[in-house]
């Protein structure tokens, strides 16, 4: 006696079940050392930009892109003068 299709994967979730739990999933919750090397890579990527601008002969933008770099850097100092800043174990 057949009573339905035998499940042939191991995945428990179908694509229209994992859609409909999507809300109730939890925000991640990202660290102070995770959002301190965020703002490092943000600051890299302004950098770079400013570069990639510079050779392209655009002095305007990579006037601003130079210019708004060390914003990021400002932000990853204070987070890592905060007290919510664990130090590294020696």
């Amino acid at each position: 006696m057949l009573l339905g299709p035998i499940q042939t994967t191991a995945d428990p979730w179908t694509a229209p079940q994992t859609r409909d739990l999507r809300p109730f999933a939890p925000e991640p919750r990202q660290t102070p050392r995770g959002r301190h090397a965020h703002l490092l890579e943000i600051a890299a990527a302004r950098r770079l930009r400013c570069v990639e601008r510079a050779g392209l002969g655009r002095s305007e933008d990579a006037g601003y892109w130079k210019a708004v770099a060390p914003t990021a850097v400002f932000k990853a100092a204070e987070l890592r003068a905060g007290d919510d800043f664990a130090t590294l174990p020696n």
